[in-house]
């Protein structure tokens, strides 16, 4: 959907995911979209260096989140929110759905 804004679908993938979920790592984005690591982790790579996200480290994972310093960052979280509200439901619910443990032994569905 922002695409043509944003220029490339895995920069729109990532900043939407980082939208939704507060922090994420190259391999869970690729994961949730079923798309390739390496255009992920370039477009994550590209987007720190430009001041709009930020890295640490946590164990062997390099987590990345929005810098809070970077200058047009209310802006660009406006019209994120306003791109995904015309994604599907169902793929709205996925992204802000962020369960990081195993569900439970034994626990219904």
């Amino acid at each position: 959907m922002l695409e043509p804004v944003l220029g490339a679908t895995s920069k729109e993938r990532v900043l939407v995911f980082l939208t939704c979920r507060g922090e994420g790592y190259p391999r869970e984005i690729a994961r949730f979209f079923g798309t390739g690591l390496r255009p992920i982790q370039r477009q994550m790579e590209a987007l720190e260096a430009g001041g709009v996200l930020w890295s640490r480290r946590a164990g062997r994972t390099r987590l990345y989140a929005f810098d809070p310093r970077y200058p047009f960052l209310k802006e660009l979280k406006s019209l994120l929110e306003r791109g995904l509200s015309f994604y599907p439901a169902g793929d709205r619910q996925r992204l802000r759905m962020n369960r990081r443990r195993p569900r439970k032994t034994g626990k219904p569905l």
